[in-house]
């Protein structure tokens, strides 16, 4: 008996650690696709242009969720760029938009929804995700939000206001270098010389939007990330499928989806080839509709994020737009397939791998290096990269 209890541990274990390995290499490639632009972001975009367009109003919340939908970014990958919008100047309205429909369409997702799931997902599935944007970025609107500069002073896991000046002034120096130096070279203001110029002033801005990315922004959202995969690997490894598929349909099967689908990580992308295992197993299209939306659109890293950003008024009302959308839409697409008569079981195809195994690894090496502090800071300053890195620490 001993043995085998032994036994069952140690396979429960082996499991437990092959889904966080999966997990993380599901998740690598879009969070450092995600880090990149947010570090671009900051390097390339004026705050007053965000802040201009994606400030307060209704007509913010409409185009976070359009300016969202179409880009290529995971629940991970989209919680950098989110972060850097709202210390930018973007709205918490704005910002909860932008972080529902980012992860929960997007122009690889629907693709793959139309190849798996047919035309009535890839109609529905966009349309629902830019529609619960819009509707919890409106219940946001009601809530008490905390700004960027109170949580950085009041949470250890966000950047504080003296390292954001820090980096601020990094670039500045970056640029004022580069003038400088541009000016020293020349006789006269030629077109030539101001070409070169410009470019050695993007070049600059690049490497510090780089930097940032690597060094900042990882920092400062790591510890969200290793508990948001934490908790999907619990969920991915103890919860059974059965617990699903036994309920089939109704408002009780997706509250309990919604439940399943909150802690978990799990992209756009990803949840297609889960949510049509759902159907083939017996769950109705509205159901498996909800894990699809509630799944990308919240896990633990997202949720810890925004309470730290944004306050835990504007998380409550975050969770309840997107698990009332979700269950809405849910609840109209099962009523569309029924009305209609479309067999959504027919048009399933099987899935394919979209990300190369080597290009996962790469990613999930290349993260774990940069959260390493010393490690990085070293080599960052033996490669003349690491300028400003000491300051922020």
């Amino acid at each position: 008996m001993l043995i085998t209890d032994i036994g069952v541990q140690v396979e429960t274990a082996s499991l437990f650690i092959t889904n966080f390995w999966l997990l993380t290499l599901d998740a690598s490639p879009w969070l450092l696709l995600g880090l990149l632009i947010a570090g671009l972001m900051k390097a390339w975009l004026p705050a007053s242009l965000l802040s201009q367009h994606l400030g307060k109003g209704n007509g913010a919340i409409v185009k976070a969720a359009f300016i969202g939908a179409p880009l290529p970014l995971c629940s991970c990958g989209v919680i950098p760029v989110a972060t850097e919008l709202r210390r930018s100047g973007a709205s918490a309205p704005a910002t909860s938009s932008f972080l529902v429909a980012t992860p929960e369409t997007g122009v690889d997702s629907i693709s793959v929804s139309y190849a798996m799931l047919g035309p009535i997902f890839a109609i529905f599935r966009p349309f629902a995700a830019i529609s619960s944007a819009i509707i919890t970025g409106v219940m946001v609107k009601t809530a008490k939000v905390q700004t960027p500069s109170e949580s950085s002073q009041t949470t250890s896991c966000c950047a504080s206001k003296t390292s954001s000046t820090a980096h601020q002034a990094e670039l500045q120096l970056a640029l004022t270098e580069t003038k400088t130096s541009c000016c020293a070279s020349k006789a006269t203001s030629d077109d030539t010389a101001n070409a070169d110029a410009r470019t050695q002033q993007l070049a600059s801005k690049t490497v510090f939007g780089v930097r940032y990315a690597l060094t900042q922004l990882i920092d400062d959202l790591i510890k969200w990330l290793m508990v948001g995969l934490m908790f999907a690997t619990i969920v991915k490894t103890f919860i059974p499928t059965e617990m699903l598929t036994q309920y089939g349909s109704g408002i009780g099967a997706m509250l309990i989806m919604i439940l399943i689908s909150i802690p978990m990580y799990i992209c756009a992308t990803a949840s297609t080839p889960v949510a049509a295992g759902f159907i083939m197993a017996g769950i109705s299209p509205g159901t498996a509709l909800v894990f699809m939306m509630a799944g990308p659109a919240t896990n633990i890293s997202t949720l810890g994020v925004i309470k730290n950003e944004m306050g835990t008024s504007v998380l409550i009302r975050y969770l309840l737009g997107v698990s009332l959308s979700a269950i809405g839409f849910g609840l109209l697409l099962d009523f569309l397939v029924n009305h209609f008569g479309i067999n959504v079981a027919d048009q399933m195809q099987h899935s394919h791998e979209l990300v190369p195994y080597w290009l996962s690894v790469s990613t999930a090496l290349t993260l774990a290096f940069c959260a390493i502090k010393p490690i990085r800071n070293k080599l960052l300053t033996n490669t003349g990269l690491g300028h400003g890195v000491e300051k922020q620490i």
